[in-house]
């Protein structure tokens, strides 16, 4: 072999070792394009941000690995849940069955709040804080204590993870310190409270404070965080932006669309620029929506995907370029209950650890269903007494233990205002001052002052115990005119031909009794009453008097009751049952008119509510009382007639009926309720109810015959923020005249 001939075959293995590295590396090249990371950037929007649901179910068809996510907002919401294992149309079904304006506004049902706490709900139209006489005003209208709730359940099984790069895809979110008004990237803690930070939306919901930074949300400072999810190793973004333009005067009519303009002055700007370094940018058409339009929700996701499958071919390419993955491992259902081992306190500096755990209304060790898990921390949200209800759930050797971290409310003192009108009482105007730990941590003292054409008042001091006794003391002064037939008055040493007398009816009353709650539904209690009762008229006149007195005596009396209230509303409740059982034992009098004998009286209203199609709820009620023992003393029996309720002593609603129009010492009732719910707030509804009243009617069998008095109503009623509006016309066949009753405001 010829030199030239070596060098030639040296030459040639030469070039087939650096072809063979050459392909070799290609290759390799060709493998990491096909395993390219993918990161997901989601903004901010609230309602629009539902739109990422829609894009996310597209991205799963196009079979892209997302690799790392970040979120702001509603944005960082959806971006979590999808991060910790759900899918996109598990998130679908999760989002079209929540009640956002029951999350939103902090809406607590009725059955979480005290016998106490009802009324004291269902009074007032505007509650201030008014510490040190000055006037404030909530730094929010939500605390976002529902909204917590629900993503805390829905992060159950990622509640161990304490760093959000080791959920199923590395997470982050943005929030802003309020404070120092620059962005703070959330990445490790609690991930339930981080997205709620993150979506803490100023005015609507309370800033968030973790560890000692308060929080709000983060499209404030950084609505589209596309540098950081590059930061994280991101090859390729793909990123679903849900923020509007600077909106036209016509277009900004709520606050919400206003505080978003002055907010999105930078973020529009600062889009130009992330929108050109974003791979893949989809961009729903959201024009049709508000931040709040979460009733819109299911075109809101339809649009979403709609634009993500306008880019299904650029979505099917970057899949393309990863190499291929185990699916990834769904959650199969939510949890629906967990082991609580023990219950961890933090916060509570002023409330009692055993008041704490009164609320929650559950033992541990046991097995707890989440709905369980949210009546306790709504009946610890109800008292008012906390700003904020945070909890997460630590592992420990022997099982889950619940850590509550409590922010006590620093305000104690309320401003709350009322209106209210109706046919007995006239107009009035409800001014109230309530204050909290007044002489004990858990007591409240509350005083209305209520003005008007017949002034009033109501005084209240209570003792929450939690699980134990609870102690009350309670004052009140009701007064009214009234036109009544004199005959309701036959037995008086008063002779006079007339039939028709106009009475001024006034009763002071004061109580003190003990009540222990079974739930928030069932109260017991026992309690030593003192009334002083007066019943003048200035139609009948004797001798030098300018007024003529019916009653004017002092009572003393024990009493007892029993009540269960699971109706959803007072007013218009659509299901639930009630029952309010009472007895008094009238022991002493000054005996103004000299006919007291020791006697007592017992009444009982029981109801029932149930609805059918949705909105057309059937309510059934009977009630009855009567007296026990002999005396002739007239002025504390039964009266019916009229329409309201919160009437003093045993004065009875009934339609067809002017107040106070007949009685006896014992009666029957019973009303049927049909009421048709038209539109959201807005009722019609037709009442009928009959009666027997007489003296005696239990001894001889007259309250189980056919009625001798019946009346039917037809109305309409709105529910209000000053409570209910309602209108009626009512009528009986035993006379001849219609009346109209017109209501307004809540009862006090």
């Amino acid at each position: 072999m010829t030199t030239t001939m070596r060098n030639n075959k040296a030459l040639l293995i030469a070039l087939s070792i650096c072809c063979f590295a050459m392909t070799t590396t290609s290759y390799a090249q060709e493998q990491q394009k096909k395993d390219v990371k993918v990161g997901l950037v989601l903004s901010g929007g609230g309602a629009k941000g539902l739109a990422h649901i829609g894009a996310l179910k597209v991205i799963e068809e196009a079979g892209i690995r997302i690799d790392y996510i970040g979120g702001t907002s509603m944005g960082a919401i959806v971006g979590a849940l999808y991060a910790s294992g759900y899918s996109a149309h598990q998130l679908d079904s999760i989002f079209n069955v929540a009640d956002f304006e029951k999350l939103i506004q902090d809406e607590l049902p009725r059955s979480a709040k005290t016998f106490y706490e009802k009324e004291d709900a269902e009074r007032y139209a505007l509650t201030l804080p008014f510490d040190d006489f000055k006037i404030s005003f909530p730094s929010a209208l939500s605390k976002g204590q529902n909204v917590y709730n629900l993503l805390a359940q829905l992060t159950r099984h990622v509640s161990h993870i304490e760093d959000f790069n080791e959920l199923p895809i590395p997470f982050f979110c943005v929030a802003t310190d309020i404070e120092k008004g620059k962005p703070v990237i959330l990445n490790k803690g609690y991930l339930a409270e981080a997205i709620v930070a993150s979506g803490a939306f100023p005015s609507l919901f309370e800033p968030v404070d973790i560890d000692g930074t308060l929080l709000i949300d983060g499209g404030v400072t950084n609505n589209y965080p596309i540098d950081e999810v590059k930061a994280m190793g991101a090859d390729i973004i793909i990123g679903v932006d849900v923020q509007d333009a600077l909106l036209d005067r016509e277009t900004l009519n709520s606050a919400p669309e206003i505080l978003l303009q002055i907010n999105n002055y930078r973020t529009v700007e600062a889009m130009v620029e992330k929108s050109k370094k974003t791979d893949l940018y989809i961009k729903p058409d959201i024009t049709d929506f508000s931040v709040i339009s979460f009733d819109q929700g299911r075109n809101i996701i339809d649009n979403g995907e709609e634009a993500a499958r306008a880019k299904l071919r650029s979505l099917t390419g970057i899949a393309q370029q990863q190499a291929p993955s185990a699916p990834r491992e769904k959650i199969d259902a939510i949890t629906d209950e967990i082991f609580i081992n023990d219950i961890k306190i933090n916060g509570n500096d002023r409330y009692t650890r055993a008041y704490v755990r009164g609320k929650l209304r559950f033992k541990t060790p046991s097995m707890v269903s989440f709905q369980k898990l949210n009546e306790g921390i709504s009946n610890l949200s109800a008292t008012g007494n906390f700003k904020g209800i945070r909890y997460r759930f630590n592992n420990t050797p022997l099982g889950n233990q619940l850590a509550l971290d409590l922010e006590e409310k620093k305000n104690t003192t309320f401003l709350r205002l009322g209106v209210h009108y109706d046919d007995l009482y006239k107009s009035a105007g409800l001014v109230n001052i309530t204050k909290k730990r007044l002489l004990a941590d858990n007591d409240v003292a509350s005083l209305d002052l209520i003005l008007g054409d017949n002034p009033r008042y109501n005084f209240e001091y209570y003792i929450d115990k939690g699980f134990y006794w609870s102690i009350g003391l309670r004052s009140r002064y009701n007064s009214f005119e009234k036109g009544v037939d004199f005959d309701l008055f036959q037995d008086a040493a008063i002779e006079a031909e007339i039939n028709n007398i106009n009475i001024d009816y006034e009763d002071f009353t004061n109580q003190f009794y003990l009540q222990t709650v079974l739930r928030e539904e069932f109260a017991f209690g026992i309690g030593a009453e003192h009334k002083r009762l007066k019943i003048s008229s200035e139609t009948i006149v004797e001798r030098e008097e300018e007024e003529t007195y019916f009653e004017k005596s002092d009572f003393i009396s024990a009493f007892g009751f029993l009540k269960l209230d699971t109706y959803d509303n007072r007013y218009f409740p659509r299901k639930g049952v009630y029952f309010d059982g009472d007895l008094h034992w009238y022991l002493h009098s000054s005996d103004f008119t000299k006919q007291f004998n020791q006697f007592a009286l017992a009444k009982a209203k029981i109801g029932y509510a149930t609805t059918f199609f949705d909105a057309l709820t059937l309510r059934l009620e009977s009630e009855g009382g009567f007296k026990i023992g002999q005396t002739e003393l007239r002025s504390l029996d039964f009266i019916l007639g009229g329409y309201g309720n919160n009437f003093v002593n045993n004065i009875i609603p009934f339609y067809g009926y002017d107040y106070l129009s007949f009685g006896g010492d014992s009666f029957v009732k019973g009303t049927i309720t049909l009421d048709y719910e038209i539109f959201p707030k807005n009722h019609i509804n037709f009442v009928a109810n009959y009666a027997n009243a007489a003296d005696n009617i239990f001894d001889d069998g007259e309250w189980f015959t056919t009625p001798n008095f019946s009346g039917y109503a037809i109305g309409y009623g709105l529910e209000t923020f000053i409570g209910p509006i309602e209108a009626k016309y009512s009528w009986s066949p035993e006379n001849d005249d219609g009346r109209f009753f017109f209501t307004l405001g809540f009862w006090f």
